[in-house]
């Protein structure tokens, strides 16, 4: 299996888990009424990184953007591309032939770092959702779904193998 073949699946592995996480969110809504994401703060956010702008008091606070929810939608789309590119690059192609779902679960878990330590301080809601009411409530959500993207990865790699 060549570089190529391994980052087209990485790609779809990515996007496997991310729909996986979606879903995981509408589930949650339907079942438990909790709010859904709304990918627009995150857009304002990837909207801001250009300009040097990293870390947020509030991104409520910070100059809009037009096209924030879209842009939103596109960089969640994006960072769970990456991580399954990183995942298949990392495992390999033995891993690709062959899929196990521990190492899917520990880089699963391991993504949520990037949220608490560089995505919600970004917005300004703390290292680790730190100044959200129920923080513990939220690290909680945020390793679930990480879990269930996790599962989604596991599961599109078992696909396309």
């Amino acid at each position: 299996m060549g570089m190529a073949d391994i980052l087209w699946r990485g790609a779809l592995i990515g996007i496997g888990g991310t729909v996986l996480m979606d879903l995981w969110a509408i589930l949650l809504h339907k079942l438990l009424g909790h709010d859904l994401p709304n990918w627009a703060p995150v857009g304002r956010w990837f909207w801001h990184l250009p300009k040097g702008r990293v870390f947020h008091d509030s991104i409520a606070e910070a100059e809009p953007f037009a096209n924030e929810l879209a842009l939103g939608w596109i960089g969640h789309y994006a960072v769970g591309i990456l991580y399954g590119v990183l995942l298949a690059a990392f495992m390999g192609s033995g891993w690709l032939a062959a899929p196990t779902f521990l190492p899917a679960f520990v880089w699963g878990v391991l993504t949520v770092a990037a949220g608490w330590f560089l995505l919600q301080p970004g917005l300004g809601i703390g290292w680790a959702a730190s100044r959200l009411p129920d923080p513990t409530r939220a690290r909680i959500l945020n390793l679930a779904a990480h879990t269930v993207f996790a599962i989604g990865m596991y599961g599109t790699a078992r696909v396309l193998a």
